[in-house]
């Protein structure tokens, strides 16, 4: 047997992290078995789907490592109506369901207050299709129904506590449980990885795979991603989109590394590994069933370590975008423009600084503010910075350092002795003497070291930045 996984996101928003981790956790096994990964889009919600969603749904995935020649598909959910509309059929003439009139404020009338779904009054009143009448599957009403679960064991469910659900609307058109699993049957799908969040419809699903005579496929309920207060993460509330986190600068190596660790862990308590080794160790019979943490500083804290280990070239390329306003991935959006012109780009000045700032930042978007000060025609100055520096004997010091700076030698180390004699002969340590020329030169009070700046700004213009601030006091 070729194990045919599948992912089958909907087409209607941002793609979420937690669909990224599903998607990965799919292609992973794929290629642990030498099977296939099926990628379909499921979008028979046709007021929410939009084309360009679908597209992002490619990207993202590209982004994340999942080529787009090294799936099968993508395939839609809405070119298989033919298919849903005979299973529902099916099930309808071998009496495995039946149509049901009733509408939801009339159950809710017979049942009174305390709600429990569905209280099979259709079941033998022998009605058939019509306006207004969905199709519902008649669940056993004894027994029980065991998911077997790569993750979770064998949840059991007892029959008799699952309602006779829906199956098809009463226009015809089947509703997400039968129109996945008859999805599953067409393409072939051997293992079903997917969020906890879908196992209430396991039993459901997979007494529908017995009524049309079909074995269900393997099941794996990968744990539920939570935020910092344990509640499932959500698109209304959360930070969620990786197209978002995507263009803030989190490199995609260490999101799949991130998103991996999710419930899973690699062997020797180690966390960031490469790739090939998540490959080769990962296991879906070790993932956790806890729900699952998404960390955002953690995730930062990784992003910066894969940063740090980029060869300067591999940075030089990463930061690219920022810094010419183009889009991190093919397909995507631009990112912010920077704020100089970009006439005053000089890709020379940024290679010489970029090693210092590399050591720095944690997400490539930071790279605009920590370069600015050399491409654009004056700092930009933070208020609260300039106030803090520029108090009593900052004009003594400022018109000290415009004199040294005219005379010393241009190189980091004599910038560095020549502002330190400045600073020792006002009582100052090299620590306060730097304050006012940093936030003179850059515009803030922290940024890259301050001695390697000043060489690579130039004689002049550190000169002419000084002059300015000395002005304004």
């Amino acid at each position: 047997m070729t194990v045919r996984v599948r992912f089958a996101p909907s087409p209607t928003g941002m793609f979420h992290v937690g669909g990224a981790r599903s998607a990965l956790q799919n292609w992973i096994y794929a290629k642990q078995q030498g099977g296939v990964f099926v990628l379909r889009i499921e979008d028979t919600d046709a007021a929410r789907n939009r084309p360009e969603w679908t597209e992002g749904i490619l990207n993202a995935l590209a982004w994340i490592g999942i080529a787009r020649d090294t799936y099968e598909g993508p395939y839609f959910q809405s070119t298989y109506a033919e298919q849903h509309t005979a299973a529902a059929h099916e099930l309808y003439t071998a009496g495995k369901a039946y149509y049901c009139d009733c509408t939801r404020e009339q159950i809710q009338e017979r049942s009174g207050p305390q709600f429990r779904g569905y209280d099979g009054f259709c079941r033998d009143r022998s009605l058939g299709p019509g306006e207004g009448r969905a199709l519902r599957f008649r669940t056993p009403d004894e027994g029980s129904t065991v998911v077997v679960d790569l993750v979770r064991g064998e949840p059991t469910f007892e029959n008799k506590l699952i309602e006779d659900f829906v199956i098809a609307r009463g226009d015809g058109s089947a509703v997400f449980l039968l129109a996945n699993v008859v999805d599953d049957m067409t393409m072939g799908i051997t293992h079903v990885i997917r969020a906890e969040e879908h196992l209430p419809n396991t039993p459901k699903q997979q007494l529908l795979w017995a009524a049309l005579g079909k074995t269900p496929p393997v099941w794996a309920h990968v744990p539920v991603v939570v935020n910092e207060k344990r509640q499932k993460l959500s698109k209304r509330r959360d930070k969620v989109a990786l197209e978002q986190y995507r263009d803030e600068g989190y490199l995609a190596d260490a999101m799949r590394n991130y998103l991996m660790l999710l419930g899973w862990a690699p062997s020797n308590d180690r966390e960031i590994v490469p790739w090939s080794v998540i490959e080769d160790e990962f296991r879906l019979e070790e993932v956790n069933p806890s729900p699952a943490f998404f960390d955002e500083k953690k995730l930062r804290a990784f992003n910066g370590e894969y940063i740090r280990a980029l060869t300067p070239q591999e940075f030089a390329d990463a930061c690219r975008p920022w810094l010419t306003g183009t889009p991190v991935a093919p397909g995507g959006t631009p990112v912010a423009a920077p704020p100089w012109d970009p006439a005053d780009y000089d890709p020379k000045v940024f290679d010489a600084l970029a090693p210092h700032a590399q050591t720095r930042i944690a997400l490539l978007a930071e790279i605009v503010q920590n370069v600015d000060f050399a491409f654009l025609p004056e700092p930009a100055v933070d208020e609260a910075a300039w106030a803090k520096a520029m108090k009593d004997g900052a004009a003594d010091l400022l018109g000290a350092a415009i004199a040294a700076f005219g005379t010393a030698a241009w190189d980091a180390e004599s910038l560095k002795s020549t502002l330190e004699a400045v600073g020792a002969e006002r009582g100052l340590k090299l620590g306060k003497a730097q304050a006012p020329i940093r936030v003179a030169v850059t515009g803030r009070s922290v940024g890259l070291p301050l001695f390697e700046s000043l060489e690579v700004l130039g004689r002049d213009r550190t000169l002419a930045r000084l002059r300015a601030a000395l002005d304004k006091l």
